[in-house]
C-alpha cells in the first residue's frame, strides 16, 4: 500500500471528488496542507486577501456551476473564526462548500496554545459536520463523509479541523482505490406527486413557487417543461430567480415585501393554489402569514422533512430532491394531458401577462445627482441575458431585483438569507473564476463596497475579470430607511469631505483612487447619459486588462426603495410609478393603460 502523508491523502480526495479550484490564505498550521497542494497539482489556489473573503469566493464558485464544491482553506485560530460568516452564508442558503483548517498540534489543544481554538464547536451550528481530526488515519475518512455530507439531503457546508501533526503524519492510502460515496437523495412517490397534481387540477388560480432547490438540484429545465405542460404561471424566489426567463409568458414575477415586482404580488394575491418546489417560504417573501396564505391551499416539496410545516402548515407536504419530484410532475403532467384531463390555464395565465404590462415602476430618472432606478435602467440596456449578477443586500440588491432582467438559472447569485455585507467583491471574484469567460456583473451599494474591497487586489494578481457597478450615495441606505420607522436618522450617514478628493463633495471615499491603487480599473459617473458609455467601456477595459473594472454611479443621498413593513399587500412605492412606457423603457412588456 502505497504512504504518504495525512495532507497529501486528502488533497488527492479533494481531486477525485471533483476539486479543481480552492481559495485561501497559508500559514503556519495549514502549510504542510500547501505543500501537498503544490506537490500533487492539479488544483488552482487563489491567494484571498481576508480569510472570509476566501469562504465568500468558495461560495461563490459553488453557486456558479451546477456539481461545483468550493473549498476555502485557513491557518488555526482566527482565520477559522473569519470564515465562520462564509459557513453560515452558505448553510443558510444551502450551498455546499469546504473549510478546511489548520491547527495546533494534538497535544497542545487544551493547553492554549497559540492560536487553537476549539474551531469544530464554533462551527457546528453553521455546518452539515464540523470536526477535528485527532488521528491521521482517519483523514480519508473524514474527508469522503465531508462531500457525501456535502451532496447528501439538503446541501450544505463542512470544516474539517486538521491538526499540524495529523498533516504531517504518513499514513497507507492508495488514492487509485478510493471512490466516492453515492449522494441519497429522498424522493417523492407517485402517489404523492398524483395527489398534488389533482389537487393543482381542482383549483381555478394555479401558481408554482420555484425556489433554490431547483436550482441546486440542476432541475430548471424540468420545472418549464412542467409549467408549459400544465399552463400554470411560475412565481420565482429571489433564489430561483432565472429558473425560467423574465420573458417567458408563464413568469408572473417575483413576490414578498422587497425583492418582489408589483405585478408578481398582484398576481399572487389572485391566486387560490400554490405548488412551492425548493422553497422555504422565507419571510421577506411572505410578510405576514395571514395575508400570504389567506383563501389558497398550499402544497410544499422540500428536500429536507423538517421544512415541511416549518413556516406554516401546507395541505399537503412532500420531502423529495427537487428534481426527483420534477421527473414524476412531468411524467404525470403528460399523461394527464394526452387524456385531456388537465384544465386550460390559458385566460388565467393570460391575465398575469396583463398585470405585467399595466403594473410597472418608473426607471426612467434624467435627475443629477442620479436615481438609482436609471442605473439599472442603463443596465438593462448594456448587459444581455447571459450575464451573471451577483449581490448580497442592501438597497441596491432590492432596487436590483425589482428592475434587472435575468434568464437562465444561476445567473443572479445572491446571498439570501445571511446577507453579509462585504460579500459581493470575493463572491463574484468566486463566480468568474468559474466562469472565467461568461459576463460576471456585481451589484453593491457603498456600504457593501468598502468591507472587503481588498479581495479587488486578488482580481488584479489573478487576472480575473468583471464589471461591478457601484451605486454610491454615501449612506446605510436600507438601515435608514428602516429607521423611518423610528423618527431617527441616526449613525448611518457616511458622508464627509475627502481633503485629498475635494471635487467628490461630501460623499467621502474616493473609489476611484481606491480602486485603481489595488490594480483595477475604475470609472465615475455623475450624469445618467454617461452610465451606458460608462458599461460598455468596463466590458472593454475588463476582456482587455483582464481585472475587475469598477463603475461608480454618485446617487441622489436618499432615495426610498418600495417595500413594505408588513404584508404583501400593502407596498408603499415611495416614488412616482410608471403611467408612460417611456417611464419603464426596458421593462420585459412595454407598459399599457390599466
Amino acid at each position: 500500500m502505497p504512504r504518504m502523508t495525512a495532507a497529501r491523502a486528502a488533497v488527492e480526495i479533494l481531486k477525485r471528488e471533483g476539486v479543481n479550484n480552492a481559495f485561501g490564505v497559508p500559514g503556519a498550521a495549514i502549510n504542510p496542507f500547501y505543500a501537498a497542494l503544490k506537490a500533487s497539482g492539479g488544483v488552482q489556489h487563489t491567494l484571498a486577501r481576508h480569510v472570509e473573503g476566501a469562504s465568500h469566493m468558495a461560495e461563490g464558485y459553488t453557486r456558479a456551476k451546477a456539481g461545483n464544491i468550493g473549498v476555502c482553506i485557513g491557518t488555526s485560530g482566527p482565520a477559522g473564526t473569519d470564515m465562520i460568516t462564509g459557513l453560515y452564508s452558505a448553510i443558510a442558503d444551502s450551498i455546499p462548500i469546504l473549510c478546511i483548517t489548520g491547527q495546533a498540534p494534538t497535544a497542545v489543544l487544551h493547553k492554549e496554545d497559540f492560536q487553537a481554538v476549539d474551531i469544530a464547536s464554533i462551527a457546528g451550528p453553521v455546518t452539515k459536520a464540523a470536526t477535528t481530526v485527532l488521528e491521521a488515519a482517519q483523514v480519508p475518512g473524514v474527508f469522503q463523509q465531508a462531500f457525501h455530507l456535502m451532496r447528501t439531503g439538503r446541501p450544505g457546508p463542512v470544516l474539517i479541523d486538521l491538526p499540524i501533526d495529523v498533516q504531517l503524519t504518513e499514513i497507507e492510502f492508495d488514492p487509485e482505490l478510493y471512490e466516492p460515496f453515492p449522494v441519497h437523495k429522498p424522493a417523492a412517490s407517485r402517489k404523492q406527486i398524483e395527489r398534488a397534481l389533482q389537487m393543482l387540477n381542482a383549483s381555478e388560480r394555479p401558481v408554482l413557487v420555484a425556489g433554490g432547490g431547483i436550482i441546486n438540484a440542476d432541475a430548471s429545465e424540468l420545472l418549464v417543461e412542467f409549467a408549459e405542460l400544465t399552463g400554470v404561471p411560475v412565481v420565482p424566489t429571489l433564489m430561483g430567480w432565472g429558473i425560467l426567463p423574465d420573458d417567458h409568458e408563464l413568469n408572473a414575477g417575483m413576490v414578498g415585501l422587497q425583492t418582489s415586482h408589483r405585478y408578481g404580488n398582484a398576481n399572487f394575491l389572485e391566486s387560490d393554489f400554490v405548488l412551492g418546489i425548493g422553497n422555504r417560504w422565507a419571510n421577506r417573501h411572505t410578510g405576514k402569514l395571514d395575508v400570504y396564505t389567506q383563501g389558497r391551499t398550499f402544497v410544499h416539496v422540500d428536500i429536507e422533512p423538517t421544512q415541511l410545516g416549518r413556516i406554516f402548515a401546507p395541505d399537503l407536504g412532500i420531502a423529495s430532491d427537487a428534481k426527483a419530484a420534477l421527473e414524476l410532475f412531468v411524467e404525470v403532467a403528460r399523461e394527464l394531458k394526452a387524456a385531456g384531463e388537465l384544465k386550460d390555464r390559458s385566460a388565467w395565465a393570460a391575465s398575469t401577462q396583463e398585470r405585467r404590462a399595466t403594473l410597472q415602476r418608473r426607471t426612467h430618472f434624467d435627475n443629477v445627482p442620479l436615481k438609482p432606478q436609471r442605473v439599472y435602467e442603463e443596465m438593462n440596456r448594456a448587459f444581455g441575458p447571459e450575464t451573471r449578477y451577483v449581490t448580497t443586500i442592501g438597497l441596491s440588491q432590492i432596487a436590483g431585483a425589482q428592475m434587472l432582467h435575468v434568464y437562465k438559472p444561476r445567473h443572479w447569485i445572491n446571498c439570501g438569507q445571511a446577507g453579509p455585507l462585504g460579500w459581493t467583491i470575493p463572491a463574484a471574484l468566486g463566480v468568474a473564476t468559474a466562469d472565467p469567460e461568461g459576463t460576471v456583473v456585481a451589484l453593491s451599494g457603498d456600504y457593501d463596497f468598502q468591507f472587503m474591497l481588498e479581495e479587488l487586489a486578488v482580481g488584479a494578481q489573478h487576472r480575473i475579470p468583471y464589471v461591478h457597478v457601484l451605486v454610491n450615495n454615501s449612506y446605510l441606505g436600507l438601515i435608514r430607511q428602516a429607521q423611518r420607522n423610528f423618527d431617527i436618522d441616526f449613525q448611518v450617514n457616511l458622508e464627509f469631505e475627502n481633503l485629498n478628493s475635494p471635487e467628490l463633495g461630501v460623499y467621502g471615499v474616493d473609489h476611484v483612487k481606491v480602486v485603481e491603487g489595488l490594480g483595477c480599473k475604475a470609472i465615475r459617473v455623475t450624469e445618467p447619459d454617461q452610465l451606458l458609455p460608462a458599461f460598455e467601456e468596463a466590458k472593454k477595459l475588463a476582456a482587455e486588462f483582464r481585472v475587475p473594472v469598477v463603475v461608480e454611479a454618485i446617487l441622489e443621498r436618499v432615495t426610498n426603495i418600495a417595500m413594505s413593513g408588513s404584508d404583501i399587500a400593502s407596498v408603499n412605492e415611495f416614488e412616482d410609478i410608471a403611467t408612460d412606457a417611456s417611464h419603464a423603457p426596458t421593462a420585459i412588456r412595454p407598459l399599457t393603460a390599466s
